[in-house]
């Protein structure tokens, strides 16, 4: 079992920046390909991004590369996503995820799910 607690949401104005952690215990954390998704009001939940067990490689969802970078720190058991130049539109609750594999991750095949953190950009 992988208990999954995310932190760093909140409010912020467009073009502003954000920094989500999620920390990890349970199971060993290095075993585990960590991801971010997110659901926006009235949306399905959707990939963000995912990096493997060792921090490479890293997968993103082709809309969010180059804003987003997703890294994580074994020694800590914490996977980031650090969010630059928010929109609007990225608004939404943010969810860590953990699976055996990236490709695991991009097909939404998750093993364990944190409780998510809200995010809101202002225009």
């Amino acid at each position: 079992q992988v208990q999954l607690v995310e932190s760093g949401g909140g409010l912020v104005q467009a073009g502003g920046s954000l920094r989500l952690s999620c920390a990890a215990s349970g199971r060993t954390f290095s075993d585990y390909a960590m991801g971010w998704f997110r659901q926006a009001p009235g949306k399905e939940r959707e990939f963000v991004a995912a990096i493997s067990w060792s921090g490479s490689p890293t997968s993103y969802t082709d809309a969010l590369k180059g804003r987003f970078t997703i890294s994580r720190d074994n020694a800590k058991n914490t996977v980031y996503l650090q969010m630059n130049n928010l929109k609007p539109e990225d608004t939404a609750v943010y969810y860590c995820a953990s699976s055996r594999g990236l490709y695991d991750l991009r097909t939404a095949k998750v093993d364990y799910w944190g409780q998510g953190t809200q995010v809101t950009v202002s225009s």
